[in-house]
């Protein structure tokens, strides 16, 4: 592969090598490559390179920082290579763009373009209407499967994707049938369009679906692409399936950094600047530091138990991490369960009725393991827990059950209450849940421990 030097090089000792070295590239390859670049750099070799080529290489997702490099072009420049650009990705890009950068690049653009934008930009990108591309081949219901193929030779060169073609009636244009490619080669000639492949009712989604829930339609259905159209049931556009991994990768991404207690980067992790990470960071962590201070007034509630029964601080740690660890098994499991449509809002009580004993469960298994561990210390020798030591066991084995049990419960009933006041359930990430069941815990322990151990060590 050709490393970003080695075209800076060819690029200025030699256009025509250059031009025959970065031919026989992926675009994918040349987009990585590109990243390394300074935007007015990496704006340099797109220039130079075959038109088809730099277009393809503005359509990659790897080029992370493809606005800049286009901010760096002329306007007569950029304008032609945006043309080309699938309709999904020039949305995608407008939607990044400053008001100055649109009202600069918008003029420069070819009018079905403008259109195009003009459609796509109506919807969120986390919708289908905003990852939709309107480059899809329709011909009318009456087209026989003659004039679709001269169709597909006409202008399928211009569309995203001709695996599918999408019969409209010729009057009111609504969406009657599809036809995938491979039906229409091994149909007669003179067939209608309507008249071959199967009959079933279309598969379609409307614009404002979640880009989650399109991607779980295709590949349930094993789809290449699934028409969106509107209320008459017009198709709009269609999503492709390397659409919908685009969007889930996002999506995934996204997810990941809420479960980990931030808010969402919009950017790649080595071109956010650090101001814009703390801003993203600092907020989370401090509801997250303000949750745990909770956790040191439940401490100084007990402070006189401790100080009776020092034995007893031992196992804080114990306590609430394996509560913790609990609710955040149970929150990764439920969020996971609702974005593949496994579970819904009306079925939580189904969850609490399956987790209630999988908690109690895992919780008698940490108990037996924690009182064990005690016993064993106290008989070999490695560590003297008073005369009391069997109580101090039972302590620690009943509050693990009753902290785990918690923990499960709160972890996989707080996806459900987020979703119902509206909110993403990734947000009930696991430093959230570990937060509000380390002061649960402390308060289970100690009571525990009151019932227990008094007029004994408390």
């Amino acid at each position: 592969m050709t490393t970003t030097p080695e075209m800076l090089y060819l690029l200025s000792a030699d256009p025509a090598d250059f031009a025959q070295v970065v031919a026989g590239m992926q675009s994918a390859d040349v987009a990585e490559a590109l990243r390394e670049l300074t935007p007015k750099a990496a704006a340099r070799v797109i220039e130079a390179l075959p038109f088809d080529l730099a277009v393809q290489v503005l359509d990659e997702p790897e080029l992370e920082h493809r606005v800049p490099i286009i901010e760096a072009m002329e306007v007569k420049t950029a304008g032609p290579l945006i043309d080309g650009m699938s309709a999904d990705q020039q949305a995608d890009l407008f939607r990044e763009f400053s008001d100055e950068e649109r009202v600069r690049l918008l003029p420069a653009l070819e009018r079905k373009t403008q259109q195009a934008l003009e459609l796509l930009l109506r919807y969120p990108p986390e919708t289908a209407g905003g990852i939709m591309t309107t480059e899809f081949l329709s011909v009318p219901s009456n087209a026989t499967v003659e004039d679709t193929l001269q169709t597909i030779h006409r202008v399928g060169g211009a569309k995203e994707t001709v695996y599918a073609i999408y019969v409209v009636d010729e009057k009111d244009k609504r969406l009657r049938h599809v036809v995938s490619l491979r039906e229409l080669v091994m149909s007669d000639r003179n067939q209608r369009v309507t008249e071959i492949g199967t009959q079933r009712k279309v598969l379609s989604v409307t614009p404002y679906v979640d880009r989650e829930e399109v991607a779980r339609l295709i590949s349930k259905y094993d789809l290449l692409a699934i028409p969106v159209v509107d209320r008459e049931h017009r198709i709009l556009g269609i999503v492709t399936v390397d659409d919908v991994i685009d969007a889930l990768m996002a999506e995934t991404t996204e997810d990941v950094q809420k479960f980990g207690g931030m808010e969402a980067l919009d950017e790649p992790y080595m071109e956010i600047t650090i101001p814009r990470m703390l801003r993203k960071r600092a907020g989370w962590l401090a509801a997250l530091f303000i949750g745990e201070m909770l956790t040191a007034t439940a401490m100084g509630y007990f402070e006189g138990e401790i100080a009776h029964a020092v034995v007893l601080a031992l196992f804080v740690p114990l306590i609430i991490s394996s509560g913790g660890n609990s609710g955040s098994q149970a929150t990764s499991l439920i969020i996971r369960a609702m974005a593949l449509r496994e579970i819904r809002l009306r079925d939580w009580w189904r969850v609490a009725i399956r987790e209630l004993p999988s908690g109690l469960a895992l919780g008698a298994f940490l108990g037996l393991i924690g009182a064990s561990r005690i016993l064993l210390w106290q008989h070999l020798g490695w560590y003297n827990y008073g005369p009391h030591y069997a109580l101090v066991a039972i302590t620690v084995a009943i509050a693990l059950l009753g902290v785990v049990t918690f923990g499960s419960l709160t972890g996989s009933m707080l996806p459900f209450v987020l979703r119902r006041l509206g909110f993403d359930p990734a947000s009930a990430s696991a430093p959230f849940v570990a937060t509000l069941v380390d002061v649960t815990g402390l308060v289970i322990y100690f009571t525990v421990a009151l019932l227990i151990l008094r007029g004994t060590l408390l």
